[in-house]
């Protein structure tokens, strides 16, 4: 294909060279956007005069045509066309002939492409944010499931305080919330029309960027040219908002590959989000939580990548901005595919009710407990929080645990102790009890499920 640059030079250039200049294999993907904006644009140039109304209505029914072939797949994109921009002004200009040349007026590659990425990247980020209230509504289901279900809460991976199993859930799904609020907020800056600007100053002929910008569905014009071509901000933040939810997936990820390890023991995953081991046969793996994972890496590499392109580069367009494409369509790929794979684990995901009361009632996570209920009795918390650390170094010396330590052993601690402790400290009191705003009291866990159904 002949080369849209070729002014002063032959368009011709060294082999390989050919190959590292072009970006098709990569901007493919936008071959409908880069129509439906020549579209846009061919009505813009008709509704201004720049061209002819007849001649407007010929590019854009060939436009349409070329749509459809690439949809149907009775056209295939020439993979040696530089990139996708050139393959589709020049499969128009073989169909319509020197009409179809006529589109090019008033814009540049340098505009096109921005507008590309971002019809592009509007799409993905509706797509990530579909997903992400997908997940929630697994996560709240779940839940729903197990509000009343107890097992240990952890600080430092050590047995801290007993909670429900909807109440750790839920510390997710609020994670989860932000990210859908970053991607909503990204999405504001993704969505402003860089079209127009041309390559940097913007041009001569009386466009209307305004009528141009709402055909193609914009809630915004770039307000400035240079900007409008070099701005990759909203790429990054994407990207960015991307690294958090990877963060949040990754942590998730963890907590399931311990939980269904044999030393925890609190989960089962569906065989069908789990492998087995090719040597040994007693194993099920995790391998979906740990790619996850491992793909957090990924995703935080595309940011840095991209971080990196635009850091020294002058204004305005330079062909470094080539290198966006790449980085933030596998960040946004990623993404969907990790939650899109989460959600199916977590929804086939079923909680091992028993063997997690059974580990709540280990550890002494009723320490605090006790320590409140002398609290209540009239002691000082700090004197309270003593005694009961002593009530755990008897009963680990002697091989109790709270709830089973003898009221004698008690009396000896504190008179002021009596039978009524047993029940204050309790696992299932310890956790009914917990009735401040956020806190993992059934009630509370009902107030937190509703907010995340509401937002």
């Amino acid at each position: 294909m002949a080369k849209l640059w070729a002014g002063l030079t032959n368009g011709e250039i060294n082999k390989t060279a050919e190959v590292f200049n072009s970006s098709i294999k990569v901007d493919s993907r936008m071959a409908i956007e880069d129509i439906k904006g020549s579209i846009a644009h061919a009505d813009m140039l008709s509704h201004t005069g720049i061209i002819s109304k007849e001649e407007g209505e010929t590019i854009k029914n060939a436009l349409f045509s070329i749509m459809e072939n690439i949809e149907n797949g009775s056209l295939k994109i020439d993979m040696s066309a530089e990139d996708i921009h050139t393959f589709i002004e020049q499969t128009l200009t073989d169909m319509i002939g020197d009409t179809g040349k006529k589109l090019h007026t008033a814009r540049s590659r340098n505009d096109q492409v921005a507008l590309d990425l971002r019809l592009t990247l509007k799409k993905e980020c509706e797509s990530e944010i579909e997903l992400i209230k997908n997940l929630l509504k697994v996560i709240v289901k779940k839940a729903e499931t197990y509000k009343t279900t107890v097992l240990p809460g952890y600080t430092h991976l050590q047995r801290a305080q007993p909670i429900t199993f909807a109440h750790q859930l839920l510390a997710y799904a609020m994670m989860f919330l932000r990210d859908k609020e970053r991607l909503l907020d990204a999405y504001k800056r993704i969505d402003v029309s860089p079209i127009g600007a041309c390559a940097l100053a913007g041009t001569t002929y009386n466009t209307d960027r305004f009528f141009e910008a709402e055909k193609l569905g914009f809630s915004a014009v770039a307000q400035n040219s240079i900007d409008a071509v070099s701005d990759r901000d909203f790429a990054v933040e994407l990207m960015s908002a991307n690294a958090l939810i990877m963060v949040h997936l990754s942590r998730f990820s963890e907590e399931i590959i311990l939980w269904s390890t044999k030393e925890f023991d609190f989960i089962k995953l569906s065989n069908d989000y789990s492998t087995g081991s090719s040597i040994m046969p007693q194993k099920k793996n995790p391998d979906m939580a740990e790619l996850v994972r491992g793909k957090t890496g990924r995703v935080y590499g595309d940011l840095f990548s991209l971080l990196t392109t635009l850091k020294g580069l002058p204004l305005a367009y330079n062909k470094d901005l080539q290198e966006d494409k790449e980085s933030v369509f596998d960040s946004v790929d990623t993404v969907k595919m990790c939650l899109e794979i989460f959600a199916g684990m977590i929804d086939s995901m079923t909680a091992k009710e028993k063997n997690m009361k059974a580990a709540a009632q280990k550890g002494f996570i009723n320490a605090t407990d006790l320590a409140d209920y002398l609290v209540i009795k009239g002691i000082p918390f700090r004197d309270a929080y003593k005694l009961s650390a002593k009530a755990v170094n008897v009963a680990t010396a002697e091989g109790y645990d709270l709830c089973t330590l003898p009221l004698s052993k008690y009396k000896e601690i504190s008179p002021l102790i009596e039978e009524d402790v047993y029940e204050a400290i309790s696992i299932d009191t310890a956790v009914k009890k917990r009735i401040s705003f956020g806190g993992t009291s059934v009630e509370s866990v009902e107030k937190q499920i509703e907010f995340v159904t509401k937002n």
